[in-house]
C-alpha cells in the first residue's frame, strides 16, 4: 500500500483501510489491468526460459572461456586462477592444525586434531569474531594485529584434548576470500579489497607476509602453510573425507567454483609440472558472460546500476545476493505499469535490495492454502497488507521463474566442469567412475526449491546413465576445515615420523 493509503489508515482507522483494500481488489479485477499483469509476467517468463538447448549453448560458451583462461592471464572473463594446490588431503593427515577464515565482516579461527588414516577429525573447536568497522578502513597493521591478537588468545586456550607435536611449529591454513594473485601455496598479492574493506596499504602486498609480520610482533610461533580461497577450501575439505570429490561449488551470497585440472592442460603454467600431475583451478566463474545467458531488461538495469557494471554477470542471475533484487524490480514494474498494488507504487518497493533471498525462499516454498507466508513477508518487508490470493499466486510465480532460471544456469556451469574433466560420458566397456561435487553456501543449503531445480536439471543434462555416477553433496564449513586440512597436506613436516 502506498504512503497515501497508509496515511488514511492511520488517520481514519481500520474501516477505511479495509475499504481501500476493497477498492484495490476491485481495481485488480478490471480485465484490462489484470491482463496487463499477465502480459508482463508471461513476457518475463519467456525471456527467462532455460530449455536444455540453451543450457548446452551456455555450457559450450563456458568451456571455450575455461580453455582461454587456462591458456593465458587475462585471456578470458574466467580468470581460471592457479591455486598452487597440487597435493589434496587424502584422509591420512595427522596432527594439530589451525585455520583462519577471513571473508567478510567476521572472521573465524579453528583448530582440528586429525587422527590419521581412517580416523578423520578427532576433535575440533572454533571461535568467531566480529571485525570493528573502523579496522575495515584503517591500516594493514591494525587489521592483522587485531586478528592475530584473537588468534593468539585462541591458541592460548588449547586444551588437553589437542596435542601439538613437540618440537614443531604450529601450522595454519589461511582462507582469504578476496581477490588475490597467488604466487605459491603460501603467498599471494592482494589485488583489491571487496565487501566493505578499503585498506589501501595492503593492496599490492603479500597477505601471508602481512599476517606473518603481525604474528611475529605478537610472539605467536605459527607458520602459514597454505593460502586458499573459500571454494578451494571447500574442495579440499570434501576431498579429505571422500576421494571421489573432484570439484566444489559455492552457491551463497555470491558464487564460485573450483575443480581438479590436469597440470599439462594448463598452458599458462610456468615451471616443472607438479609430481601429482594435478592442479586445483579456482575458476572465479561468477564473472562468466555470454550472449546465450537469458538476460531480461530487469537484469540489464540491475547490472547498469550496480557497483561493477559489466562484471559478474553470471553471478548476478543465479546467486543469493541478486535473486530478490530481480524480483523486486519485476514487482516494481508491475506496480508502475499495471497498478498491481493500487494507484501508487508502495514506497518501500522502490528500495534496492530490500528483498533478500531468505524472504523469497520462504514465499516460494509457502504451502499454506492462503499463502500466509507471502502475506507476512510483504507486510514485514514492504508494509503492503492488501494482497489478494490471486496477487500472491503471481508473486510466487515470479519467485519460481527467477529461482528456476538461476538454478538451471548453475547446473549448466556444473555440466561445463564435468565436460572439461571428461566426466560427462561413459565410454563403452568403461567402469563407471563416481564423481562428487562438494556444495556449500546458504542458497544451496537452505533454498530447497532452488536445490531441487538444480539437481533435476543436471540429471536432465547428463542423462540417466551418467547422472547415476555424479553426486552433489553438501560440504558445510568447507572453507574453514578445508584450510586446516590443506595446512596438513602441505605441512613442512609431511612424511616425517611423529
Amino acid at each position: 500500500m502506498g504512503k497515501v493509503a497508509v496515511g488514511i489508515a492511520v488517520a481514519c482507522g481500520v474501516a477505511v483501510a479495509a475499504a481501500a483494500a476493497v477498492v484495490i481488489h476491485r481495481r485488480m479485477k478490471k480485465p484490462g489491468t489484470w491482463a496487463k499483469v499477465m502480459e508482463i509476467v508471461k513476457d518475463f517468463e519467456e525471456k527467462c526460459a532455460t530449455p536444455v538447448s540453451r543450457l548446452r549453448q551456455v555450457s559450450d560458451a563456458m568451456i571455450v572461456e575455461m580453455h582461454a583462461g587456462l591458456a593465458s592471464e587475462g585471456g578470458s572473463k574466467l580468470k581460471m586462477l592457479i591455486s598452487y594446490v597440487d597435493n589434496l588431503p587424502n584422509g591420512r593427515e595427522k596432527g594439530l592444525f589451525y585455520a583462519l577464515d577471513l571473508g567478510g565482516t567476521n572472521f573465524r579461527v579453528l583448530r582440528l586434531q586429525l587422527g590419521g588414516r581412517g580416523r578423520g577429525i578427532v576433535n575440533q573447536q572454533f571461535a568467531e569474531v566480529a571485525i570493528p568497522p573502523s579496522l575495515m578502513t584503517g591500516t594493514s597493521a591494525e587489521l592483522f594485529d587485531f586478528i592475530v591478537a584473537e588468534l593468539a588468545q585462541f591458541v592460548a586456550q588449547e586444551g588437553s584434548d589437542f596435542e601439538p607435536t613437540p618440537g614443531r611449529q604450529r601450522e595454519l591454513g589461511f582462507t582469504f576470500s578476496f581477490p588475490v594473485m597467488q604466487t605459491s601455496i603460501a603467498s599471494g598479492t592482494l589485488l583489491k579489497w571487496t565487501k566493505g574493506f578499503n585498506i589501501n596499504d595492503t593492496v599490492g602486498k603479500d597477505v601471508v607476509a602481512e599476517l606473518t609480520k603481525s604474528m611475529e610482533r605478537h610472539g605467536l610461533d605459527m607458520r602459514v602453510a597454505a593460502l586458499v580461497n573459500d571454494t578451494v577450501g571447500t574442495l579440499a575439505g570434501g576431498r579429505f573425507v571422500n576421494d571421489d570429490v573432484v570439484a566444489a561449488v559455492i552457491l551463497g551470497t555470491g558464487s564460485n567454483a573450483a575443480y581438479i585440472e590436469r597440470a599439462n592442460a594448463i598452458p599458462k603454467w610456468q615451471g616443472p609440472l607438479p609430481r601429482s600431475g594435478e592442479m586445483v583451478i579456482n575458476m572465479e566463474w561468477g564473472n562468466f558472460k555470454s550472449a546465450h545467458l537469458p538476460l531480461t531488461e530487469y537484469d540489464l538495469e540491475l547490472d547498469a546500476e550496480s557497483l561493477n557494471p559489466g562484471e559478474q554477470i553470471y553471478e548476478k542471475v543465479m546467486s543469493g545476493m541478486y535473486l530478490g533484487e530481480i524480483i523486486r524490480r519485476v514487482l516494481c514494474w508491475l506496480a508502475q505499469e499495471a497498478a498491481f498494488f493500487g494507484d501508487t507504487v508502495p514506497p518501500k518497493l522502490k528500495v534496492p535490495f530490500i528483498l533478500g533471498t531468505p524472504a523469497i525462499s520462504a514465499m516460494h516454498q509457502d504451502t499454506s492454502h492462503d499463502l500466509k507466508v507471502v502475506i507476512n513477508r510483504f507486510k514485514e518487508t514492504f508494509e503492503i497488507s492488501n494482497t489478494t490470493l490471486k496477487m500472491r499466486l503471481v508473486i510466487v510465480q515470479i519467485c519460481n521463474i527467477v529461482a528456476t532460471r538461476g538454478a538451471r544456469l548453475s547446473a549448466a556451469g556444473i555440466l561445463s566442469i564435468l565436460r572439461k574433466m571428461g566426466r560427462d560420458t561413459i565410454k563403452e566397456g568403461e567402469k563407471r567412475q563416481r564423481a562428487v561435487i562438494g556444495m556449500d553456501g546458504g542458497l544451496y543449503e537452505h533454498y530447497t526449491e532452488y536445490r531441487k531445480s538444480l539437481e533435476s536439471c543436471l540429471n536432465e543434462l547428463l542423462g540417466e546413465e551418467v547422472s547415476g555416477t555424479i553426486a552433489l553433496e553438501l560440504a558445510s564449513d568447507g572453507s574453514g576445515i578445508g584450510a586446516a586440512v590443506l595446512a596438513a597436506s602441505h605441512s613442512l613436516y609431511l612424511g616425517r615420523d611423529d
